[in-house]
């Protein structure tokens, strides 16, 4: 590190369980964030203002004034601009050192393998459970840890599936890909505001934690938040030996 970025990254630094070599793992690793809406915007901002090197955005919608209740990396000057571009520009304005590659193409299986293989964090911030399925095997197949978010009306959920713990969960153990999913739209449901912050926020957290080997991930614990409460539960969920995915089911 130069001195601008001692100066910078002080406050990590001064952290025991950081230090000088937990920030340089940081600088030289590489996130994938899927989705640039409520959760992405916030997870992007995080992981760039701390320093992650390079951050790869995926998300093939633009901006639209509807977001701007909940989606803080836009702005109104960015409306029409697709979202990935608008979270590059609004983490150069934080951090000009972070390397940001915006991806403005719809995520299907090929692109996340791609960018899967590449990363060594993939935080999950879409709200589609079709392309939630394909982030999770690709994941699998790479052995890459997926930091997993949602998030609706009043209600949020995080948690960690880890592929190179032998018994971590992965996404469809929890959520079998069988199962009928009835679709839940911000534009039809609604969303608290600050709701998509703090999941995003801690999706982060955890990612920034997996990065640097801190603490106790999320892996086997679903947290839940209820914002009308403010009431943070977690409840445990275990590895399937059936699962299509990543148990003996798997093709």
């Amino acid at each position: 590190m130069n001195d601008t970025q001692l100066l910078r990254y002080s406050r990590h630094i001064l952290l025991d369980e950081l230090g000088v070599e937990g920030q340089n793992t940081l600088l030289s690793s590489r996130a994938l964030i899927v989705g640039a809406g409520g959760l992405g915007s916030p997870a992007a901002l995080y992981l760039g203002s701390a320093g992650v090197g390079r951050i790869t955005v995926v998300d093939d919608d633009r901006v639209d004034a509807t977001n701007l209740q909940r989606q803080i990396a836009h702005t109104l000057a960015r409306v029409g601009q697709y979202k990935a571009h608008s979270v590059q520009q609004a983490v150069a304005a934080i951090n000009p050192d972070v390397e940001v590659t915006a991806v403005t193409l719809r995520a299907d299986a090929a692109l996340l393998d791609e960018h899967v293989q590449q990363a060594d964090v993939v935080l999950d911030c879409t709200d589609n459970f079709a392309t939630r399925q394909m982030i999770n095997r690709a994941c699998v197949k790479h052995r890459k840890p997926l930091v997993s978010g949602a998030a609706i009306r009043f209600d949020g959920q995080v948690t960690v599936y880890d592929p190179r713990q032998t018994s971590s969960p992965c996404y469809a153990c929890v959520f079998p890909p069988t199962e009928t999913v009835q679709e839940a739209q911000c534009a039809t449901m609604g969303v608290f505001a600050p709701l998509v912050g703090m999941v995003g926020t801690v999706q982060a957290a955890e990612a920034l934690k997996l990065l640097c080997g801190i603490g106790q991930a999320l892996t086997g614990r679903l947290l839940m938040l209820d914002a009308r409460n403010m009431d943070w539960h977690h409840v445990r969920v275990a590895r399937h030996a059936s699962c299509p995915v990543c148990g003996n089911g798997s093709a």
